[in-house]
């Protein structure tokens, strides 16, 4: 899996924004995350190495906007150059991060059904309220190359209604972490999976966050342990 930042800088959106980590980490450095601006990487879909090969093989998965949302406003235009760099390394799945899925037909090149067949949307919806806010629009999305980023969770969450409709492949969860992180309830986390099997969709519980609350006790989870513990919780075999 590699990662692909063409922008950086973006701004709180919804209850999962209030502590993100970028704004986290910026905040250590000094740096204005409300500022957004093209990174040194923008082209990185057609960079080679000296010997001539993509520095993004084919075959890879890439997580594009980790550190903005893909569809944020002031990046309109330099979008339009990483659509046509999308649609050149057809070989290469791109995954576009979002919580804007408003925007998302709006701002979509033309044939896109057509010629980007190698994209993903892993759309956030972070509690229920947002859920039933953006489901209408995952709804209308011309593809079914669609994952749910349940990130982090911050309630109880039924999406079953929407995984019902077809659009969805896989649902990922996970708490959040870093500075004030909030309380993940691992029996949240169960209902989700049971909704996900129940409907033969994939699921991936990818961190446990930095608190857990599991059979009644709340657990400090180290970051680095996070992605371990949400392995062993089992309930991640239905992959």
């Amino acid at each position: 899996m590699s990662v692909y930042n063409p922008w950086h800088g973006c701004h709180k959106y919804s209850e999962g924004c209030k502590n993100c980590y970028m704004f986290y980490f910026d905040a250590e450095r000094g740096i204005d995350s409300n500022i957004v601006h093209k990174t040194k990487d923008f082209n990185l879909p057609l960079k080679k190495d000296k010997e001539g090969n993509f520095k993004i093989r084919d075959g890879e998965n890439v997580e594009v906007c980790l550190t903005s949302d893909f569809f944020i406003e002031e990046a309109d235009e330099w979008r339009k150059e990483v659509w046509e760099m999308i649609r050149l390394r057809k070989k290469v799945h791109f995954i576009l991060f979002t919580k804007r899925v408003n925007r998302i037909i709006e701002n979509l090149p033309q044939k896109f059904v057509e010629d980007f067949q190698n994209v993903e949307f892993a759309i956030t919806c972070e509690n229920q309220k947002r859920l039933e806010q953006r489901m209408p629009y995952i709804i209308k999305l011309p593809t079914n190359n669609i994952s749910l980023l349940i990130s982090p969770m911050l309630e109880k969450i039924n999406i079953s209604k929407l995984l019902q409709v077809g659009k969805i492949r896989k649902v990922y969860c996970s708490g959040e972490n870093y500075k004030n992180a909030r309380l993940l309830d691992f029996e949240w986390v169960k209902d989700l999976y049971n909704q996900c099997k129940e409907n033969h969709i994939k699921f991936e519980f990818f961190h446990t966050g930095n608190k857990l609350l599991k059979d009644g006790k709340v657990y400090k989870i180290p970051y680095k342990l996070g992605k371990i513990q949400a392995k062993l919780s089992g309930l991640n075999d239905n992959i």
